[in-house]
């Protein structure tokens, strides 16, 4: 599985980015975007997704 980010509600904050051990996370036209193939919702890392951590905005991360 893989995370979003909803480009709707994100504030491009840019918290997210430097919190993914996998790198998935970049920014792309004026919001921040989840590149599927590389995110592993940090299984096997730690115990909770850390992008969605540190998110200030609620549910503008989801499971898809």
């Amino acid at each position: 599985m893989a995370l979003k980010i909803d480009a709707t509600t994100c504030t491009a904050c840019s918290a997210c980015e430097p919190e993914c051990p996998n790198t998935a996370i970049r920014a792309k036209g004026g919001t921040y975007i989840i590149k599927e193939d590389k995110c592993t919702e940090c299984e096997g890392q730690f115990d909770e997704p850390q992008c969605i951590a540190v998110c200030p905005v609620d549910d503008c991360i989801t499971f898809i």
